[in-house]
């Protein structure tokens, strides 16, 4: 469903309200999705057997989570039922020639050292070719209909996960899943372990994948090499390292199921047609992300009972360019970064104003040797990390490219939808997300996963109307 959200407390808003709530009567209640099979596919080109890749420190502490990606395409003429999966499943297979690491298995390291034995027992890929899960499935309906009136816990179903084997080395670590709409349109859903790859990786992966198809040449393929090598001396001190000292008291906590909270999570998408305008900022140093993340920090701070303060929030944040490194380094190159907030403002007009600064500071504070520190902690300690209750804000804006993610001519991307799940979600998820096909560059789409409880109040509230969003799917099945 697509609409308007409007700060005027009239008869239209009540019954924008009443709309919102609703259970959709368009909503089928049996299953819109049937399974047709589930593959192994495999690289075309044979590769060196046994080769192990190392994964980096970064790698290592996302560990129990995952990542789920759906990209939805509208489709100009009539095809074959099966006829795009079939192409599809071909061009993947030789996609994977260039990702050995996605069509191996883990394995544990074991190097005899018994002095750091738990760091010694940490994962590997063992290059064997044993090839990803394709799961291939049809639903009812057009592509267009399907965004009317999907809720999170159907557009998963579009997403095939499967939890760890007892046995790992059998276990395939991503798995990708088409699905054709009856009347027109397809699903891409890609899902991964985050101990191989972060949201940047599975993007890139899924347009060398579409470049491929389309044109029979990957313009941007994967590189696969270490992080940069520790520093020879290190002054820093340990204390004022914001994002190290996140991370030692985060990895000390007992990880905990996937967005466990006293109230089921729901999620609901929204297209911001332009924020920065909405916010009146015209500073170029403040940014449509940072615009984005204060307005939901404040937004959820008071749908939780604060009063002129905000909750605890943690940015996530890409730091290839950063480090030095290409964006089509493949690995985990996402950080999670406390914002730092202790005191009160006097009236709740400066909150926002105050969040974005506060947001602001953190992101052009981000240096090289910061996040070089990180790496050093982690080389020597365990463990993985966990943000507890905190609200997570994901930077993934700059995914956007001048040119479009097109698998074939007549497939035009319509929509993205992406999860993270698992103990670094917190209590709660932003991710912003590039402006849609069609859309002015300065708009946004933001994905917003909460308590239903949380949710109710956040989108009742009049700051966030009066950036008059855009609700483009929400959880209808759930509010």
């Amino acid at each position: 469903m697509v609409y308007k959200l409007t700060s005027k407390v009239d008869s239209n808003q009540r019954i924008i309200q009443r709309k919102f709530f609703a259970k959709e009567k368009t909503i089928m209640e049996e299953d819109r999705v049937r399974f047709i099979c589930k593959r192994t596919v495999v690289s075309t080109r044979s590769i060196e057997p046994g080769r192990l890749y190392q994964l980096s420190v970064l790698d290592h502490v996302m560990e129990p989570n995952h990542i789920r990606l759906v990209y939805y395409y509208r489709c100009s003429k009539t095809r074959e039922p099966g006829e795009i999966t079939k192409k599809l499943r071909e061009s993947l297979a030789y996609t994977l020639n260039c990702y050995p690491i996605v069509t191996g298995r883990l394995v544990k390291e074991v190097d005899g050292m018994e002095e750091n034995k738990d760091l010694s027992q940490r994962w590997m890929v063992k290059s064997n070719d044993a090839g990803v899960r394709m799961v291939e499935a049809r639903a009812t309906g057009s592509v267009k209909e399907w965004l009317r009136s999907v809720n999170r816990e159907e557009e998963l179903k579009l997403v095939h996960w499967e939890d760890m084997y007892h046995l790992q080395y059998y276990w395939s670590t991503f798995c990708v899943q088409v699905t054709e709409f009856e009347s027109g349109g397809l699903a891409i859903g890609l899902s991964c372990s985050h101990l191989l790859a972060d949201p940047v990786c599975a993007m890139m992966f899924i347009r060398a994948w579409a470049d491929l198809t389309l044109s029979r040449s990957m313009m941007a393929p994967p590189l696969f090499h270490p992080l940069p090598p520790r520093r020879f001396s290190n002054q820093r001190l340990i204390s004022n390292n914001q994002l190290l000292s996140h991370y030692i008291k985060s990895c000390s906590l007992t990880a905990s199921p996937s967005n466990m909270t006293e109230d089921h999570m729901v999620t609901v998408t929204f297209l911001f047609p332009d924020p920065l305008v909405r916010a009146g900022e015209n500073e170029p140093r403040i940014s449509t992300f940072e615009i984005l993340a204060g307005l939901f920090w404040v937004c959820v701070s008071r749908a939780k009972g604060k009063r002129n303060e905000l909750m605890d929030m943690s940015l996530c944040l890409d730091v290839r360019k950063l480090l030095r490194l290409d964006q089509s380094y493949f690995g985990n190159c996402m950080v999670y970064h406390k914002v730092p907030y202790s005191k009160p403002v006097k009236t709740k007009d400066e909150l926002l104003f105050h969040a974005v600064q506060e947001i602001e500071s953190i992101t052009k504070r981000l240096d090289y040797d910061t996040v070089m520190d990180l790496i050093e902690w982690l080389s020597s300690n365990n463990g993985a990390i966990s943000n507890g209750s905190d609200l997570v804000c994901t930077n993934l804006e700059n995914m956007s490219h001048s040119r479009p993610m097109m698998f074939e001519e007549d497939l035009a991307l319509s929509h993205v939808s992406c999860y993270v799940e698992g103990p670094v979600a917190g209590g709660g998820q932003v991710i912003v997300l590039p402006s849609p096909p069609g859309k002015e560059p300065m708009s946004r789409v933001v994905m917003v996963s909460l308590p239903q409880r949380v949710m109710v109040k956040v989108i009742e509230d009049e700051l966030l109307l009066s950036f008059s969003p855009v609700v483009i799917m929400e959880d209808t099945k759930q509010l």
